[in-house]
């Protein structure tokens, strides 16, 4: 039976579900002297957005074996007694279909196109960023661990993970997909629309410093959001021999796959980092390698929408500003080969 403190907590949390886009309005009214992604509401520094779209394989990722500890952990949250950490009551309380507490990469420091990473781990994000969103929708006075975060593009002071955040634009329908992230099924952004794929920069294997690859993640959410993969890959798992990735690999290497980096940012209501990229498929590719695109996947529901400059709403800001940031340069994006 659930106690009166966390039966109030519940309610905080159904609330905090059901205004995601408004609460995230408040939350960007808070940093108004921040800079922001192609006019959305995602917070950014200048070095933080390319001036032109970088090809992924120009993106250098440095990996750091030492990091300094984050200042804020989320201890600061107000939680039910007998919870030590935010995932901890999520988990007990409420926990979503997708939840489990997986290795990440934590971004120290970007000044593109360099990333500086460490290892963490996801339930660290959990226990500052959807906290946070909590703390707002609550009405907490003072909002403590929001304000001992401070300025939220400073990634020193928390366990910043970042996901990255693709468009995927078929080139000759002038499509891209869409998702709807059901919120019964995800921890973070449930209610509202974004781009896909789109996950929390991980490693698969058991070396994070082997695995240390942005189109390794992107392959394997592709598989996961497009084709409804299992995200188990199993001991002894290689990019190399996974025959879904050599047929993706390969068709980037002949240029009917092409990424970019467009920037990165972050979400003023949970802190959460992206890294926004785009893919721009040829449509015989794309049937090849995403024929059997599912209509809903573990997170939500999948559909396809025009690239025309427009942005669905209620939409999560990174989603807004990588649509915002591909339409700006789609004359890059979309060139012939």
């Amino acid at each position: 039976m659930t106690t009166l403190e966390e039966r109030r907590w519940l309610e905080q949390r159904r609330r905090l579900n059901e205004r995601r886009a408004e609460l995230g309005e408040a939350a960007d009214r808070l940093y108004p002297s921040a800079h922001r992604v192609a006019g959305t509401t995602l917070l950014t520094r200048p070095e933080w957005v390319a001036p032109e779209p970088l090809p992924l394989e120009s993106v250098r990722l440095v990996w750091e074996d030492r990091a300094w500890p984050p200042a804020v952990t989320g201890t600061e949250a107000g939680l039910p007694p007998g919870y030590r950490t935010y995932s901890e009551a999520l988990g007990a309380l409420a926990p979503p279909a997708v939840f489990e507490n997986r290795p990440a990469y934590r971004l120290l420091a970007a000044d593109l196109p360099e990333l500086r990473l460490t290892g963490a781990c996801y339930f660290q994000g959990v226990d500052v960023g959807e906290a946070a969103a909590h703390e707002l929708a609550a009405g907490t006075p003072g909002l403590p661990l929001r304000s001992a975060v401070g300025d939220p593009c400073d990634l020193a002071r928390r366990a910043a993970l970042p996901a990255i955040t693709t468009v995927t634009i078929r080139r000759g329908a002038g499509d891209y997909v869409l998702h709807w992230r059901d919120p019964a099924k995800v921890v973070h952004a449930g209610g509202l629309h974004q781009v896909m794929p789109v996950g929390v920069f991980q490693p698969a294997t058991g070396d994070p410093r082997e695995d240390l690859d942005l189109w390794h993640c992107m392959a394997r959410e592709y598989a996961e959001e497009f084709l409804g993969a299992a995200e188990d890959y199993g001991p002894g798992f290689t990019h190399a021999a996974w025959p879904f990735f050599r047929r993706l690999d390969g068709a980037r290497r002949d240029g009917a796959v092409r990424a970019r980096l467009l920037g990165l940012g972050v979400d003023p209501l949970t802190f959460a980092v992206d890294l926004l990229t785009a893919v721009v498929v040829d449509d015989e590719a794309f049937a090849g390698l995403f024929g059997g695109l599912v209509g809903e996947n573990a997170e939500g529901r999948v559909m396809f929408a025009p690239f025309d400059g427009t942005v669905p709403r209620p939409v999560q800001p990174a989603g807004a500003a990588a649509l915002r940031l591909a339409w700006r340069h789609r004359d890059v994006l979309l060139s012939p080969r």
